[in-house]
């Protein structure tokens, strides 16, 4: 059975590096899990990772590579490890150096927001970074290069990529090279994923189930995008 997830004034804790209360999706997310799996041994808070990683290849991006096997946590680290997206480049610089993540780390994950919308009940902020938020690609460097586009968004920490020289270089790379920013996006997924997981086992049995775990939890990972994606449109066609 599924632990209860351990809460403090902003965090929960689910084998994830961080994720805030104030973001209301990822709450609703995780109850949805626990509502599955509360009398049944069949989910970890992990297979949510799993759900990103099948959201980002079903929706025309990276195949990132995955790894099962974390443990739920019951212990909540401290408060303020996500960044602030009112802030600048120094602030980014502080959450993900902390991590051991680099500048290329920071830009190709902001190119996640190709995803999406930002919800006002959610974040605090309203809209798209791409025309099409229901595609992985390159656009959101692309939007993020030309001037004010008419009903895109662009958070303060969009922004700061652009007046950062060491940010800029890798936002002008990927806007003309998709499958550079691909590469890089699906190391920099694995990477922050994986923080404080170390795989305990790498024999060839070991990972012949580790790929059956995988292939069972897809289904999992499917649904949830399924689920994600028939909110957004319904949301989309609200707001039209």
């Amino acid at each position: 059975m599924l632990p209860i997830p351990c809460m403090s004034k902003s965090l929960i804790c689910i084998g994830l590096p961080h994720f805030s209360l104030d973001n209301v999706f990822f709450m609703c997310l995780i109850l949805f899990c626990y509502q599955i799996a509360m009398n049944q041994n069949l989910l970890k808070y992990h297979d949510i990772q799993l759900a990103g990683v099948v959201a980002v290849e079903v929706t025309g991006g990276s195949t990132i590579d995955f790894v099962p096997g974390r443990r739920d946590s019951s212990v909540c680290p401290g408060e303020g490890r996500l960044p602030d997206a009112k802030q600048g480049a120094p602030h980014l610089r502080a959450i993900f150096y902390r991590m051991g993540l680099s500048d290329k780390d920071i830009v190709a994950l902001s190119g996640g927001h190709t995803l999406g919308w930002a919800h006002p009940e959610r974040s605090g902020f309203e809209g798209a970074w791409t025309s099409e938020p229901l595609k992985f690609n390159n656009s959101y460097f692309v939007e993020l290069l030309k001037e004010e586009t008419e009903g895109l968004l662009k958070l303060p920490t969009d922004e700061a990529l652009l007046g950062d020289r060491e940010f800029r270089h890798y936002v002008e790379m990927y806007a003309k090279d998709e499958d550079l920013f691909f590469k890089d996006y699906a190391e920099s997924h694995k990477k922050l994923s994986e923080l404080g997981f170390t795989p305990r086992h790498t024999d060839s049995a070991t990972k012949t189930i580790a790929n059956s775990a995988v292939l069972a939890q897809s289904a999992f990972g499917v649904a949830v995008v399924i689920l994600s994606y028939c909110y957004e449109v319904n949301q989309e066609k609200m707001n039209y």
